[in-house]
């Protein structure tokens, strides 16, 4: 009976820790870079040039490391250099260096096994970077937040693609 009653309340427990949306809150202890490995390898972007997508190294040394890249008219015209590790505080975070600007940490808020929403409100725009894998494969990449007073956001379908499909054809 006390080994029922304690796994009833563990189990009520892990559920308190369920967003809304099934993710698990960061707080619940989620905090290995291995939870986001399904965001490894190579994404072409879907409304974009050839050429423009993310690129992520699996977790190795407690990092995943990504590179962007956005092509127009034949040329890089963005990129940012991305890295994924756990912060001294032990929280999942997304650090990104966009082209010409300064780097930006964003902490992750909600984990699931198969998205990760990042945020930081102090940031000018974006607030809020979400990764979404879904069922077809397709990664949906999702920034938003307040710019001049106003919600905005942007999405960025992406379609898992061998590594060498990001290359100049």
């Amino acid at each position: 009976m006390y080994f029922a009653r304690n796994a009833i309340s563990l189990a009520m427990l892990s559920l308190s820790a369920l967003l809304p949306d099934g993710s698990v809150a960061q707080d619940s202890g989620v905090t290995s870079i291995s939870s986001v490995a399904w965001l490894a390898g190579c994404w072409r972007a879907e409304k974009r040039e050839a050429g423009s997508g993310e690129q992520w190294l699996p977790p190795a040394g407690g990092t995943m490391l990504g590179v962007g890249r956005t092509v127009k008219n034949g040329k890089t015209v963005e990129f940012e250099f991305m890295q994924l590790r756990l912060n001294d505080a032990g929280k999942l975070v997304f650090i990104a260096l966009p082209s010409g600007q300064k780097e930006v940490t964003f902490v992750a808020t909600a984990v699931s096994t198969n998205s990760v929403t990042f945020e930081n409100p102090q940031h000018d725009f974006p607030q809020r970077v979400r990764y979404s894998l879904q069922p077809d494969g397709r990664l949906d990449v999702r920034i938003e937040g307040m710019l001049s007073g106003v919600l905005r956001g942007e999405d960025f379908p992406l379609k898992r693609t061998p590594c060498e499909a990001l290359a100049d054809q």
